[in-house]
């Protein structure tokens, strides 16, 4: 299981691999039915329970030492409504098949984030998102869900039907019960044409406001120890399909993205002394290009680098002084940083836990490569985004506890009253959710 978590000897690790757990049992339901019996099972034995995707999540979100449920048999499409434009899809699904299956009937979800490999459930559940400056979360194009409580009934959740528990669930963070389905608005398969290129820093930075105005998804990843960053601009086009030549995509993506990057990783790995020379170099690897193609194959891209990350999303407004910091703390602590940094944006949103809940955001996320030590630099990266009243993505390393979140959370409080309402034993507890959302 190359992209997935894995689980040996009865100990199920991420893929990070920064978190393991040893669950008393696994089950793998091949229905909502055996799912619902699964949970009732586990409340006779007084045990846990817990779903896991893929293990995308570098935080222990998902370990339990109680029932892992793996949900690898409820996948694929269960209904397209071409009227409503929607499209209901098993919980357990991977984005990529998602992906596949909706281009294949001529649709499209309307943005994503830039990796494919997790379910839609666990990407949903923690918030996963691309860039966007109308468009928000995947979760924030869900319509409905259905979801098994802690009593193991079955509750279907929409604007219109259970409208508390919709709000709420579409990022549940496992809290609420166990996603079995969800409904996406869809659209019909469009074109976006992606302009990448090289841009300094303080060009980019100083620029930001427009940049994001002038399109529709706008990121950038800025190279520590170097003023370059690397930008990326897709906007919606009426063609002609002009896709990136496979085998100038293969030296670009596969090649450079990540042979050669793993390789400079390695390197600085053994020799950190030589990370900012290599940062020189990779932030001048990428040349510029623009293609135009269907949105999976402009929004995601295979990430083979293993690695573990941070990131937050702190008020739009606030992203260029916040990086700024960031910059200076990088070249003042004498930090050896290998891996770029990513920023995001989105509008603000109406999920109670989204980490754009009420507030136009942009997202800063900082990585380490799998095996070295992080801390030091995630621990002064966290200091200045909790700083401009940062929330962290719940599926990435950080330290916040529920006070925390209350403090940054105007609607923390209805989440947790609904969590008392249909999880009052805690069955969907773990230590994660006792740390980010109390006892």
């Amino acid at each position: 299981m190359s992209t997935a978590a894995s689980a040996k000897n009865g100990t199920w690790r991420n893929w990070g691999g920064n978190v393991a757990a040893r669950p008393a049992r696994e089950v793998t339901p091949a229905s909502v039915e055996e799912l619902a019996a699964a949970v009732r099972k586990a409340a006779e034995d007084g045990l846990t329970v817990k779903a896991v995707g893929t293990g995308h999540s570098f935080t222990s979100i998902a370990a339990t030492d109680g029932v892992l449920i793996r949900p690898q048999l409820l996948t694929g499409i269960r209904n397209i409504d071409r009227d409503a434009m929607t499209v209901t899809v098993e919980a357990g699904t991977p984005l990529k098949r998602l992906n596949v299956a909706l281009a294949r009937e001529g649709l499209s979800l309307t943005n994503m984030g830039d990796i494919m490999e997790q379910t839609v459930s666990g990407a949903t559940s923690t918030g996963t998102h691309g860039t966007g400056r109308e468009s928000g979360s995947i979760a924030a194009q869900i319509r409905g869900l259905e979801l098994v409580t802690a009593d193991g009934s079955v509750l279907t959740c929409s604007e219109k039907e259970n409208p508390e528990v919709f709000a709420a669930a579409r990022i549940g963070l496992g809290a609420l019960g166990i996603v079995t389905a969800i409904t996406f608005a869809v659209e019909p398969v469009f074109l976006l044409t992606a302009r990448e290129e090289p841009m300094s820093f303080d060009k980019v930075t100083s620029a930001f406001d427009e940049l994001w105005a002038e399109n529709e998804h706008f990121e950038f990843y800025w190279f520590p120890h170097t003023g370059s960053t690397t930008t990326k601009r897709n906007n919606r086009s009426a063609g002609p399909e002009k896709p990136v030549p496979q085998l100038q995509g293969w030296f670009e993506d596969e090649f450079l993205s990540n042979g050669v990057f793993q390789v400079a990783q390695w390197v600085g790995r053994a020799a950190p002394g030589t990370i900012p020379s290599i940062a020189r170099i990779s932030s001048k690897a990428l040349s510029a290009r623009t293609y135009t193609d269907i949105p999976y194959k402009v929004f995601t891209s295979p990430r083979r680098v293993r690695f573990v990350e941070m990131e937050y999303a702190v008020p739009r407004e606030a992203v260029v002084e916040t990086l700024r910091e960031l910059k200076t703390m990088v070249e003042r602590s004498g930090l050896r940083v290998s891996f770029p940094v990513e920023v995001r944006t989105a509008p603000a949103d109406d999920i109670t836990l989204s980490t754009a809940s009420g507030r136009d955001s942009a997202y800063i996320a900082v990585h380490m490569v799998k095996g070295t030590p992080y801390q030091a630099y995630f621990t002064a990266a966290e200091r200045i985004f909790t700083a401009h009243e940062g929330r962290p993505h719940w599926g990435k390393v950080h330290t916040r506890d529920a006070e925390y979140f209350e403090r940054v959370y105007p609607r923390f409080g209805e989440f947790t009253a609904l969590r008392d309402r249909l999880d009052p034993d805690r069955r969907f507890q773990n230590d994660y959710l006792r740390r980010v959302l109390g006892a």
